[in-house]
């Protein structure tokens, strides 16, 4: 900047004395002074135009900054595009970055490529983070996605037939969460001790001598013209085109299962107090965003208050 100026100066000094011959000397010198401080002085303002930006991103200019979050489609993904707004008139600017799979989420947070990720339940956060030996902590508990009973080939479970088949889902987290929703129906009991690591094995009373179909989670709800009932997770149920009306029973707020399995905003450890952070975090849990997830969702997706 300080050679540009200098550059102006000379050059119109020079002009002036080419001009006006050493007789004008003085007053043209000055004159080239007046005209190089213009040039300066818009030059300068141009530059300033230039770097105005920059201290924007930085928060010179008095607007907050970027939030980046790494989301799955449906429904996080779209919840994060209904708060766009609402960190807008925070003075944060949100960004949405999609990702199909349930790993890449969690390992561009821990890398500090991206600020947050919603997609996950803490359950599945918790036991990430001891197989990857990462340091993602929750931020915050946004929504539950409530597991429920759909019919197949039956439709009444107080009528449910002897040795029915029952469709769910095979991964340990999914599974446990399936067989106490069975067992809060009064159609199996569980070893007490086992919770939310039940199996198969720790079906202690079965008195209609139902036999569980293990099968991955995604491929429950295509299954259910085969079995009796099947249990689904609350995101393929929204995929299957399933909703809550279809459900003979779901989950609810109080169940046991519900507070392991709550959707969170996952951070790396030490960000989770960061200013962008917790608007974000008030932003997904004011009611501004409840209203848009209950009309949306229809209870397939249910915001949570614990």
């Amino acid at each position: 900047m300080k050679k540009k100026v200098l550059s102006l100066v000379c050059g119109a000094a020079l002009l002036g004395v080419l001009l006006g011959g050493c007789q004008n000397q003085t007053a043209a010198s000055g004159q080239a002074e007046t005209q190089a401080a213009k040039e300066a002085a818009d030059a300068e303002s141009s530059d300033a135009k230039d770097v105005a930006p920059e201290s924007a991103a930085d928060g010179a200019s008095g607007e907050a900054g970027t939030v980046t979050v790494a989301a799955t489609p449906v429904p996080h993904a779209e919840i994060l595009g209904a708060a766009k707004e609402l960190m807008a008139a925070k003075g944060w600017t949100l960004e949405v970055v999609e990702f199909t799979d349930y790993v890449q989420p969690n390992e561009v947070v821990e890398s500090g490529d991206i600020d947050a990720n919603y997609f996950q339940h803490i359950n599945y956060l918790n036991s990430y983070n001891e197989e990857k030996g990462t340091h993602l902590v929750n931020a915050g508990e946004i929504h539950y996605e409530p597991m429920g009973i759909y019919p197949g080939k039956e439709s009444d479970l107080a009528a449910i037939s002897d040795g029915a088949e029952i469709a769910v889902p095979n991964d340990t987290t999914n599974e446990a969460r399936a067989l106490l929703l069975l067992q809060e129906q009064g159609l199996i009991q569980l070893n007490p001790d086992a919770g939310i690591t039940a199996t198969v094995l720790d079906i202690t009373e079965n008195p209609h001598n139902i036999k569980i179909v293990e099968l991955a989670a995604e491929q429950v709800a295509r299954t259910l013209p085969d079995v009796a009932f099947g249990v689904v997770n609350g995101n393929y149920a929204l995929q299957a085109g399933l909703s809550t009306a279809d459900a003979v029973a779901q989950e609810t707020e109080s169940s046991e299962a519900i507070s392991q399995y709550v959707n969170v905003i996952a951070v790396k450890e030490g960000n989770e107090n960061s200013e962008g952070i917790k608007a974000l975090v008030e932003v997904l849990k004011s009611e501004e965003i409840k209203n848009f997830i209950n009309e949306n969702y229809q209870g397939s997706v249910v915001p949570y208050e614990g």
